[in-house]
């Protein structure tokens, strides 16, 4: 079981610290963008039909998609 009791808090600013507009946050990620790279490119290749086998839906989320609108009617 998890221990939820907190014993001690983080000390915040005033509330006006928290908030932000546009124009900071913008900033704020065009600083950090050096620090992210993009994942690698993924390459995939064909896969021939006779190796694709069907899909298995378990019935729950067949039933699921059947209630909804855009999917069961």
């Amino acid at each position: 079981m998890t221990n939820l009791e907190v014993h001690d808090t983080a000390p915040l600013g005033p509330v006006s610290d928290l908030e932000g507009d546009l124009a900071s946050l913008r900033g704020d990620c065009a600083r950090m963008s050096g620090h992210w790279s993009p994942p690698a490119p993924v390459s995939s290749l064909p896969v021939s039909p006779s190796l694709i086998h069907g899909v298995t839906v378990p019935p729950t989320s067949a039933r699921l998609l059947d209630a909804m609108s855009d999917y069961g009617d």
